[in-house]
C-alpha cells in the first residue's frame, strides 16, 4: 500500500465523530464508500461530485471493494460485530485488509481483535482512538494515537491526515488505547476541576462567564476551560461527548488499572461521578453538565 492513497477506502460509523470525519476525507478527495447501521444521512453525500462516495448495505460489500477500513463506533460490542458478525468486515475482506479503529476500547479487547483479525485475513488491525471531539474532527486537528504495526501506521500518515493533526504511534497492538484511556484521565479530571471552579466562582459572587478570558495565556488556560465551561454555564442544544461515553471510557481505565494491580483512586472517584449523573438522568446530556451534580455525591452512599 503506498503512502499517498489506498485502492479503496471505507468508512464504518457515521455518528457525532465518525460524519466529520469521513466528510473530511470526502473534501480532500478520498473516494469512499460508507456503511452507517443507521442508513447514510444524505447531508454527508450532498454538494459533493458524484461518485465520490458510495453507501454499501452493508460491512462486507464495503469490505469486498476496500483495502483501508476505517471505523469509528460506539463501543467494542458494536465493533466486534461489524467486524465479525453476519455481513461483516471479514466476510467480504481481500488479501491483508487494514482496519483503523477510531473508536475507543479497552486496551485487552483491542490485542484480541487484532489477532482475530490477522488470522481470519491476513490484514493489520491498528488501533487509533482520537482526541479533540467533534470540532477537531470538522476543523481536521484530531490527534490520533496508534497502536500496532509501525509501517502500517506510517503508509496510512497522508490519509489520516485529512481529519488529524497529529499520527502517533504509542506501540504495539493495544498501545493507542492506552494512550486514550491516559488521555481521558486527564481531560476528566480537568473537568472535575472547571466544574468546581463554576461552584467556587458562584459562590464568591464571581461572574463566571468572565473566567476563562480573565484566564487566558495564564497557567490556568486550556482548551477545556475555553470551550467546557462556557457549555457548563449555558447548555450547548447539541450534546458533544456525553456523560454515558466517558463514563463507559472511565470504566475501562478502572477495568486497565485492576487488570495490571496499579492504585487509581482519582479515576475511581470520577467514575462513581459519573454514575451518579446517569443515575439522575443525565447519560445523554454533554459532558459539560456533570456541573450539575456536586462532586460530593461520588462519595455518598
Amino acid at each position: 500500500m503506498s503512502a499517498a492513497a489506498p485502492r479503496g477506502v471505507g468508512f464504518c460509523g457515521l455518528g457525532r465523530m465518525g460524519r466529520p470525519m469521513a466528510r473530511r476525507l470526502l473534501d480532500a478527495g478520498v473516494e469512499l464508500r460508507v456503511w452507517n447501521r443507521s442508513g447514510v444521512a444524505p447531508e454527508l453525500l450532498s454538494g459533493l461530485p458524484v461518485g465520490r462516495a458510495t453507501a454499501c448495505a452493508h460491512p462486507a460489500e464495503l469490505a469486498r471493494a476496500c483495502d483501508v477500513v476505517l471505523l469509528c463506533l460506539a463501543d467494542a460490542q458494536a465493533v466486534e460485530a461489524v467486524a465479525f458478525g453476519a455481513q461483516g468486515l471479514a466476510l467480504g475482506a481481500g488479501h491483508a485488509p487494514v482496519v483503523v479503529d477510531h473508536s475507543t476500547l479497552e486496551p485487552r479487547t483491542a490485542r484480541a481483535l487484532a489477532a482475530r483479525w490477522h488470522e481470519r485475513t491476513g490484514g493489520h488491525w491498528i488501533d487509533a482512538p482520537v482526541s479533540g471531539g467533534t470540532g477537531g474532527a470538522s476543523a481536521g486537528t484530531l490527534a490520533v494515537m496508534a497502536g500496532g504495526d509501525a509501517r502500517t501506521i506510517e503508509s496510512l500518515r497522508v490519509l489520516l491526515g485529512a481529519y488529524a493533526a497529529r499520527v502517533t504511534r504509542m506501540g504495539d497492538s493495544g498501545a493507542g488505547q492506552t494512550a486514550k484511556l491516559v488521555n481521558q484521565t486527564i481531560v476528566m479530571s480537568t473537568i472535575a476541576g472547571l466544574a468546581e471552579a463554576v461552584r467556587l466562582a458562584r459562590g464568591g459572587g464571581v461572574d463566571a462567564a468572565r473566567v476563562p478570558s480573565a484566564l487566558q495565556g495564564g497557567w490556568a488556560d486550556s482548551v477545556l476551560l475555553q470551550t467546557l465551561m462556557p457549555r457548563m454555564l449555558e447548555a450547548p442544544a447539541e450534546a458533544g461527548g456525553t456523560i454515558r461515553i466517558m463514563l463507559k471510557d472511565l470504566g475501562a481505565v478502572e477495568s486497565f488499572a485492576a487488570e495490571h494491580a496499579l492504585h487509581l483512586p482519582l479515576a475511581s472517584l470520577l467514575r462513581r461521578w459519573l454514575s451518579r449523573a446517569v443515575e439522575q438522568g443525565l447519560g445523554d446530556s454533554d459532558i459539560s453538565q456533570i456541573v450539575r451534580v456536586p462532586l460530593d455525591e461520588a462519595v455518598r452512599p
